[in-house]
């Protein structure tokens, strides 16, 4: 047993002091971080290859194989030690000797750390207790750490550290690391799923004159040799329709917005978001496309369109709900009128008693929305699409040729989370000019999230925006759901925290 093993595990002073001191000896000795190994094997491929072979065959195979990765447990009985090495794909042991290392190459193996990383040479065995084993012929030490790894049995479990300590949360976490190999998955699958249907991937600028494209606070910052004020985008949905009106009749963009909002186990300052426009096509379309890329994403990533989401079971294989706003609030309220639906009045009083807000410039379809928002959202826990949002709230969505208050566009839930907006986009130049101003009004009037008047936008419209429909999915919150992660931040690799106390 080492000194640092006969230490308290909570007295991480003496345990860093005890390790500073090995790591000046190595250094005095030479070069304390050597990049010299070279690795040729994953700990996966030898499980996945020779998992199922005995020991005589193991033993008559005079393969070798080159390990390398974090000491992750270490035990010794005399001249025999017992190591679990962990690399990217998982673990697997070694079976160190001093008979085949040599009596000082053991000497210095034994007062390696749990936590330090390692490379190791040898073939493959199996123990007595019949778990596949290297048999190490030549191990050397690559870093010595420093700081000690959690505690094996209390492990890291506190939130706050797991996020603000990332990179231990992954060491000793081997299922947070799972959830973002899905990530990834989840983000490849939706690259060839629209690169299938023919859509052209593009970057638009982040940093952007005008913030605009969604209503939300910007966070601002300042050219200096422009001298001038930009904006860190909250969408790229103004420059993505441009490209459409310039002849990219599918595009697509998957990249970072930045919305100054408040922190949440739904949102994060800087989100990963997916839009894609499709000319010739509308809000119907679009819902389809995103029922299809939604099933079959979880049908990539998971296996199946059946999985679990927060304790309850979800079956996306079947079709998805499709309700009208009003719809959904008059299933979700047997006291709401629909025959006062319009009536600015009624909808006032009705979303006071929710526990909505009623301002006095809240129009009719505004304060509907605020009913549905206090009512209904969190209900939506089946994948659901909700249409006919009111004109009102959605300033760059097309008006319905039969109801001009409403507007063909849709918002997707999963979970009781929108995951998803789109419509058929605005097209014409005038009505477009007309709901700026407005938004201009309302900013006026203290609203921080309201749009500014965009100019260029306008003059790309008359130059001809082609019928066309978009897409907005939040790509957090889908992995959220394909991941069962209950917070924003179990699928951000670094979310934004507080300062630490």
């Amino acid at each position: 047993m080492t000194e640092e093993q006969k230490q308290p595990p909570q007295d991480e002073n003496y345990v860093m002091a005890a390790r500073r001191e090995k790591l000046d000896k190595l250094r005095a000795a030479g070069n304390a971080y050597p990049n010299d190994f070279r690795r040729d094997t994953m700990a996966e491929f030898l499980h996945g290859s020779y998992g199922e072979r005995d020991a005589a065959s193991l033993e008559a195979d005079a393969t070798e194989f080159r390990v390398a990765g974090r000491l992750m447990a270490k035990r010794g009985q005399g001249k025999v030690s017992f190591v679990e090495l962990q690399d990217q794909s998982g673990r697997i042991q070694l079976f160190v000797q001093q008979n085949a290392l040599g009596e000082d190459a053991y000497n210095d193996f034994k007062t390696w750390d749990v936590g330090d990383i390692v490379g190791a040479a040898g073939t493959l065995m199996r123990t007595k207790a019949g778990e596949l084993s290297l048999r190490v012929s030549r191990i050397q030490l690559l870093n010595k750490t420093l700081r000690p790894l959690p505690d094996k049995w209390a492990g890291l479990t506190d939130t706050e550290i797991r996020y603000r300590q990332r990179y231990v949360d992954l060491i000793v976490n081997p299922e947070v690391r799972k959830a973002f190999e899905k990530r990834g998955q989840t983000v490849r699958f939706i690259r060839n799923f629209l690169d299938s249907l023919g859509f052209q991937e593009v970057e638009t600028p982040m940093l952007q004159p005008i913030p605009g494209g969604a209503t939300a606070r910007p966070f601002i910052t300042h050219h200096n040799a422009l001298d001038r004020e930009l904006y860190l985008r909250i969408a790229p949905e103004l420059y993505l329709k441009r490209l459409v009106v310039g002849g990219f009749e599918k595009v697509y963009e998957i990249n970072r917005n930045f919305r100054n909002e408040g922190l949440s186990t739904r949102h994060n300052p800087e989100f990963t978001m997916l839009e894609f426009y499709q000319a010739y096509a509308d809000y119907r379309d679009a819902m389809d496309l995103v029922e299809t890329l939604v099933r079959d994403a979880a049908i990539t990533v998971n296996g199946g369109g059946k999985l679990s989401y927060g304790g309850r079971d979800y079956d996306l294989e079947r079709p998805f709900n499709r309700w009208t706003m009003k719809e959904a609030v008059a299933r979700n309220n047997p006291d709401f009128d629909t025959a006062k639906a319009d009536d600015r009045e009624y909808l006032a009083a009705f979303c006071r008693k929710v526990g909505g807000d009623a301002k006095k410039d809240y129009g009719a379809g505004k304060l509907l929305t605020e009913i549905f928002e206090q009512t209904v959202e969190a209900t939506l826990l089946d994948p659901t699409f909700i249409t006919e949002y009111p004109t009102e709230v959605s300033p760059l969505a097309r008006r319905s040729d039969a109801n001009p208050d409403v507007t063909d566009r849709f918002e997707f839930f999963m979970g009781g989370r929108e995951v998803a907006n789109g419509f058929s986009e605005l097209n014409d130049p005038d009505d477009q000019a007309g709901r700026f101003k407005a938004q201009v009004l309302a900013k006026d009037a203290g609203d921080d999230e309201a749009m500014v008047f965009d100019a260029d936008y306008i003059r790309a419209l008359e130059y001809g925006l082609p019928p066309t429909a978009g897409v907005g999915i939040g790509i957090d919150r889908l992995v959220m759901f394909l991941t069962d992660s209950a917070s924003i931040r179990d699928v951000l690799l670094f979310p934004q925290m507080r300062p630490e106390a």
